[in-house]
């Protein structure tokens, strides 16, 4: 295991001063480097470690903000702020290049490999920047299976791997479908992994009695441990 060294970034994008955290491995070499985008509730500290284990692996990793600092407990406030953000592909984007530019920013990245994993709301955005024909080496996205503007998807140059629970009534059957004809019409190199009996938000462990959960959301400890082996995998893969 490598030593990580994190520190907390600031830098604007969608209005808002976003606070993420970036997490470097020991040494001085350039290293392939990670978004990691956070679910629709925001960045926490549950978010915030993703980055620092793949730092441990010996990625340059940012774990990107989409609030402004904020993390919504309260799901009517997260679907008032993250339900006009999936409807504007463009600030979307906008999001995902500023955070990029953190990314890029840091002289231990390696410009040259550089992969995208989200997570809800986070996997959007990373996806929106495929669609974009930003120069990733990987797409992976978690319960965030959004379809994008018809034929922007022809845009991404890189293998998209996308996982979802089956149980998902937020990413159903027929989202999922969408998704898939959507990245196929596009002749893209795409995977889908549906883990079974998994609902909405599988991935992410109970915060505590402060938070809400919308109905159909649920952690599943035995898939969250495999979704994380697939991200894994996936960033082996294509970033060497």
């Amino acid at each position: 295991m490598e030593t990580v060294t994190t520190r907390t970034v600031e830098y604007p994008a969608d209005g808002l001063t976003m606070v993420g955290r970036l997490a470097v491995p020991a040494g001085t070499d350039r290293r392939p480097a990670v978004l990691i985008g956070p679910e629709g509730t925001g960045l926490n500290d549950f978010q915030r470690a993703r980055a620092d284990a793949l730092a441990e692996l010996g990625y340059v990793a940012l774990a990107f903000d989409i609030h402004g600092g904020r993390w919504f407990s309260d799901p009517d406030e997260m679907l008032a702020r993250c339900l006009p953000l999936l409807d504007d592909p463009d600030r979307m984007r906008e999001i995902g290049r500023a955070a990029l530019g953190v990314l890029l920013a840091e002289p231990r990245t390696d410009p040259s490999r550089i992969a995208g994993i989200g997570y809800g709301t986070g996997g959007a955005v990373v996806l929106e920047l495929g669609r974009a024909g930003v120069d990733l080496r990987a797409i992976g996205t978690i319960n965030g299976l959004v379809t994008g503007r018809p034929g922007e998807a022809a845009n991404i140059r890189c293998p998209v791997w996308a996982g979802v629970g089956s149980e998902d009534p937020i990413m159903p059957a027929a989202q999922r479908d969408a998704f898939a004809a959507e990245m196929q019409a596009a002749g893209v190199d795409w995977r889908l992994t549906v883990y079974g009996g998994a609902l909405h938000a599988f991935h992410h462990p109970p915060v505590g009695p402060e938070q809400r959960l919308l109905p159909g959301v649920g952690y599943h400890p035995v898939h969250a441990e495999r979704a994380w082996r697939d991200v894994v995998a996936l960033l082996a893969d294509n970033l060497g």
